[in-house]
């Protein structure tokens, strides 16, 4: 039996606020499979957003075990953690972080340079990322001169160039409109379908149900872990009851 991409075990991680203990993770524990798209939900404060940055390997937690593709996480150096963040885990942030002054061409090679691959390499690569995400048309247009939705599709053609094991969106539709939102959930479909692995942090129902899975939490726990449409309603019948 294939081992799951992720396995997250009783994972915590504690800050000091004060003189006091903040459980932002409170034992969490899931495991993902390769192909598979998944929504992790809750509320502010829920703990969503220092899972996902343990998960991106942007943090490491205090205690418990995390492991992608086969890598043990919690024990690596901050230079081993960002080898696995080049080589591993493709970004797509709510605010798409383009660099204002280059081409979009020039924003998906960004992650390649990295790499060290060849000019002609991560020209080629670049804009089949970009015909991937339908904007074969507009790779040399700047952020300034693409319509927001454009600009997160660059941004997750950018997360695509390197061929990640797992695509971690933070909030992908939080500053575009309701009709441009609804084409990059779609655009995510499609990238499921295709076999990519998907992991969407957000604190919307509405698109956790979108989902085949979401994971619900509170209160740095799980408190949801099955169809997306059955945990928005969980969601939804939580926020009723108060």
């Amino acid at each position: 039996m294939q081992e799951p991409l992720i396995t997250v075990e009783a994972l915590h991680r504690h800050y000091q606020l004060g003189g006091e203990t903040v459980r932002a993770l409170d034992g969490v524990s899931f495991s993902i499979d390769r192909g598979e798209f998944v929504a992790i939900v809750g509320q502010s404060g829920s703990g969503k957003s220092t899972l996902m940055n343990l998960v991106g390997c942007l943090d490491t937690p205090t205690s418990g075990t995390y492991r992608l593709n086969g890598a043990d996480v919690a024990g690596l150096e901050d230079n081993q953690l960002a080898d696995l963040r080049n080589k591993e885990i493709g970004f797509v942030f709510q605010t798409f972080q383009l660099l204002p002054r280059a081409s979009a061409l020039a924003n998906v090679e960004l992650p390649l340079v990295y790499r060290g691959l060849s000019r002609r390499e991560r020209r080629a690569r670049s804009e089949g990322a970009l015909a991937a995400v339908g904007l074969g048309n507009r790779m040399h247009h700047k952020p300034n001169e693409l319509s927001g939705g454009q600009r997160q599709r660059v941004a997750i053609a950018r997360a695509l160039v390197g061929e990640p094991s797992l695509l971690l969106a933070d909030e992908p539709t939080g500053n575009l409109d309701s009709q441009t939102g609804e084409e990059i959930i779609r655009l995510f479909g499609d990238l499921h379908a295709r076999g990519h692995t998907i992991i969407l942090v957000t604190h919307e129902p509405r698109l956790a149900a979108r989902c085949p899975r979401a994971i619900r939490l509170s209160d740095g726990r799980v408190v949801g872990d099955g169809p997306g449409s059955e945990i928005a309603a969980l969601g939804a019948a939580r926020a009723v009851l108060g």
